[in-house]
């Protein structure tokens, strides 16, 4: 029987696009009851030393990590790495030129929001940005609601930033080889994010999760903030199959924002082997 951690190893800082600070967070995590945290801006690691210490000074045990976006098959995945040295010079490097062209992107975003009736968005966008070079859709999101254009984050995605609407500018990222082969490099474990989430059919997800355990990862987010308790049970079955740990991770990006808080998930299924039994 697994003894029960309250661990919270996927979340989001302004450093990124979440809406809190390291050390806030940590302090929201420490409130809630996390016995072991992990902070994992998209592709950023500079809030770590923020979040290691501020952890440290609340008794929270604190595992590093990031989360870098991939393209494969065509679509965006997340890998989580945990466990890496944040001063590891080739991850440094492979997420900064993963950020290269963030910004660019966001003025075509803008101006595909101009072209029907939403002038400003940029300028709105930057607002809530606490890193520029991290400039996404969900900041432009935050500024649709600010505006009163949408009702929330979601509705704005659905109506004006996915795939064939005004808002959408595709964007290549790092290969799935190279995202495991930094988390590998600097120590790190590999771990595919919230994979109920990707549009796959189940041939494809069964191929990516083949092909990012023959690169070395390890590890799956079984229990997360966007999969359902029938999707706890499948990720549940496909880490046995495959061998791979499974992680829980709240995915909270800030208050009144995200569907879960920070250290309120269920437990992971007794049958899945914890990812942080390494850090336990």
């Amino acid at each position: 029987m697994n003894e029960f951690l309250n661990v919270d190893l996927h979340c989001h800082s302004a450093v990124s696009d979440g809406m809190l600070a390291p050390a806030v967070l940590a302090a929201r995590a420490h409130a809630n009851g996390v016995d072991m945290w992990s902070l994992t801006d998209h592709d950023e690691i500079g809030g770590q030393h923020e979040a290691a210490a501020a952890a440290r000074a609340l008794g929270l045990r604190y595992v590093t990590g990031v989360e870098i976006s991939v393209t494969w098959a065509h679509e965006t995945v997340h890998i989580v790495g945990l466990g890496i040295d944040p001063d590891n010079l080739t991850l440094m490097e492979g997420l900064a030129a993963t950020r290269n062209g963030r910004l660019a992107r966001a003025q075509k975003m803008a101006d595909g929001l101009a072209a029907v009736g939403i002038p400003g968005a940029f300028e709105g966008a930057l607002k809530f940005v606490g890193n520029p070079d991290l400039i996404s859709r969900t900041h432009f999101a935050r500024f649709l609601v600010e505006r009163r254009t949408c009702r929330d984050v979601q509705d704005v995605f659905n109506k004006y930033l996915v795939e064939g609407k005004p808002g959408y500018v595709p964007m290549h990222w790092a290969t799935l080889a190279h995202a495991v082969g930094w988390i590998l490099g600097a120590g790190g474990v590999a771990v595919v994010a919230h994979p109920g989430r990707y549009p796959l059919s189940e041939l494809e997800l069964h191929a990516l999760l083949q092909e990012f355990r023959d690169l070395g990862g390890s590890a799956i987010e079984v229990v997360t903030g966007s999969h359902t308790p029938e999707q706890y049970r499948k990720f549940a079955g496909l880490a046995a199959d495959f061998g791979f740990a499974g992680s829980r991770g709240s995915d909270f990006h800030g208050p009144n924002e995200s569907r879960i808080d920070l250290g309120k998930l269920p437990p992971l299924p007794e049958q899945v082997r914890p990812v942080w039994q390494a850090w336990a």
